[in-house]
């Protein structure tokens, strides 16, 4: 069979199977035991962000610990003549690159977190405002 008439038939196959639903969710979305809604647990995403916040303070002062024995290691191999020397500096240049990523990493993982959890609660506030303000809750009531 010619790659053609394969991917013929594979196309036939998923049109088959497609079906359309309207106005509905699946039964159980994802495989998961909860519905179609997003859940936002605000304990787990604040402990999240809380421990992203200590790494990033954590790492600031800890993973610089030994820049500067680290330097006058370098240097001190460098004067004596040793090749290593350069390469000493060339890794503890490469050392305080990787950690301000990760110290960069680990402040954008908080204030995200923080900013979801704000965002959600404004936007939480302002739906719950305009549904009590609309008709629809007339008719709920």
């Amino acid at each position: 069979m010619s790659f053609d008439e394969e991917w013929s038939a594979a196309r036939a196959t998923a049109t088959a199977s497609v079906t359309m639903r309207l106005n509905q969710a699946p039964a159980d979305p994802g495989g998961g035991g909860g519905g179609g809604d997003l859940e936002l647990n605000q304990d787990h995403i604040g402990a999240i962000g809380s421990e992203a916040y200590k790494l990033h303070t954590r790492l600031q002062s800890d993973g610089k610990h030994a820049a500067t024995a680290t330097a006058e290691a370098a240097g001190a191999l460098t004067k004596e003549g040793f090749a290593s020397g350069a390469a000493l500096l060339k890794v503890n240049s490469a050392w305080e690159s990787q950690v301000k990523t990760l110290v960069a990493a680990c402040a954008n993982i908080s204030n995200g977190l923080n900013y979801s959890l704000a965002s959600h609660a404004k936007d939480e506030q302002q739906l719950q405002a305009d549904f009590t303000a609309s008709a629809i809750d007339e008719y709920l009531k």
